[in-house]
């Protein structure tokens, strides 16, 4: 699984990184990078939850 981001559509909410720390950082005005585009094992579940907290749909997964 990959956790992938369209930057174009970040609006820097940061709400991502929440259920996802490990997979989202943020920069210094909220706007997501993804750390991990291949999801580690055990983390499908926050990387869906990322996605899903995204207003924008910024975020997705693939696999």
């Amino acid at each position: 699984m990959k956790l992938l981001l369209d930057s174009t559509r970040c609006q820097g909410y940061g709400l991502c990184q929440e259920p996802a720390p490990d997979l989202v950082e943020l920069d210094e005005w909220g706007y997501a990078n993804v750390i991990a585009v291949v999801v580690p094992a055990g983390t499908e579940d926050a990387a869906r939850a990322c996605v899903e907290s995204c207003p924008n749909s910024a975020l997705r997964v693939e696999g």
